[in-house]
């Protein structure tokens, strides 16, 4: 497929205000199985990815996601619904005729091969000219700084920088769309952060549509610009990723992006003086000496502390209140206002902004 697509109109419902699709699904179901024995992998998905835009499909294991990824690249195809690419039904075409690569968590190198050769493979297959293919992996490779490293093999490199060629060997021929599967899995904590850095500005510079499938929540806040919620092979929430984590749409969200204070029935009357499913996240409370009353606009409501974890620059602080119900607060270790007496049984009072409590829809 080439890069000169037709494009659908911009008003596919779940893309973002005055962009055009680049991915479309409308629709979309994917059962495995037979009529005996059948599991449904992905029900009813309809979701729309802008042209240049790093998205992220978010959701724990078994959530659909992954099967999502493999459909729009072409590796399953959907029982039902349509699969559009810059405008075009590609339900049906098989992922070699797609303008779409796929890095997956494995890298999959050729541990034979040079650095350079795992990058220009995919070309030379293709019957690229020698001299445009080397022109192209050392453009690649120049991307992702790997270029003093065109002469090694995979053995020879770091975790990162394995992740880096596996990137190269999928940019190098210029697709329209990448994928990633996991990609940062594999790596330790400091080289994830360092990663989701370098992919943000690797994105940045090639200007494509980037489709991150994760579990983890702070690396799909952290690359996104837009991101979807998964679970139990349905869509959750689509939207910005601030508005995904400071509005979310339902207590499974809540819960998963990042964590939440849910409370309903008579204990979120009690603490939050309001009735429904409402959630405050941790970072929004503050944890004041006991009996602080509360400033205007903001709510108070006294307890006792039945665990602290202190965590480098936070300190989680877990309370119970008179009534029996447990919040969270995580404070900034250096707050001022944080007493300095905090002990497990002591009498503390938290207070957050009415403004920070949101309605769950369920």
């Amino acid at each position: 497929m080439s890069s000169g697509m037709v494009s659908s109109p911009p008003d596919t419902p779940g893309a973002p205000s005055g962009t055009e699709p680049r991915i479309e699904l409308v629709g979309v179901r994917k059962v495995f199985g037979d009529a005996r024995h059948s599991v449904v992998a992905v029900e009813s998905a309809d979701l729309s990815i802008a042209d240049g835009e790093l998205f992220a499909i978010l959701g724990p294991s078994g959530s659909g996601k992954s099967t999502v990824l493999r459909m729009i690249a072409g590796f399953e195809e959907p029982t039902a619904g349509t699969i559009r690419l810059g405008g075009l039904d590609v339900t049906s075409v098989p992922a070699r005729k797609r303008d779409v690569n796929t890095v997956f968590q494995e890298y999959a190198l050729f541990p034979h091969l040079t650095v350079a050769q795992n990058v220009e493979y995919g070309l030379r297959v293709k019957g690229v000219p020698k001299a445009e293919r080397r022109r192209r992996t050392a453009d690649a490779l120049d991307m992702v700084r790997l270029t003093d490293q065109a002469p090694r093999r995979p053995a020879q490199l770091s975790g990162g920088q394995r992740q880096r060629v596996a990137l190269a060997r999928a940019l190098v021929g210029r697709p329209r769309v990448l994928l990633l599967d996991e990609p940062l899995g594999a790596l330790d904590l400091k080289l994830r952060e360092q990663m989701q850095v370098e992919l943000k500005a690797i994105q940045r510079e090639v200007g494509i549509t980037f489709v991150i499938v994760t579990h983890d929540q702070d690396e799909a806040l952290t690359l996104c610009d837009r991101l979807a919620v998964f679970n139990a092979g349905r869509i959750e929430q689509v939207g910005a990723a601030r508005d995904v984590y400071d509005r979310p749409a339902n207590r499974f969200v809540a819960d998963f992006v990042g964590t939440s204070n849910v409370l309903e029935g008579a204990d979120a009357e009690t603490v939050f003086g309001r009735s429904g499913t409402l959630a405050v996240r941790p970072e929004r409370i503050s944890v004041q000496h006991n009996n602080t009353p509360a400033a205007p606009g903001y709510r108070a409501v006294d307890a006792t502390v039945t665990e602290i974890i202190y965590a480098g620059p936070l300190t989680r602080v877990a309370a119970r209140t008179a009534t029996g119900v447990s919040l969270a607060a995580n404070v900034l270790t250096a707050t001022a206002g944080l007493p300095s007496d905090l002990a497990h049984g002591s009498a503390i009072t938290l207070t957050w902004p009415e403004s920070a409590v949101h309605h769950l829809d369920g």
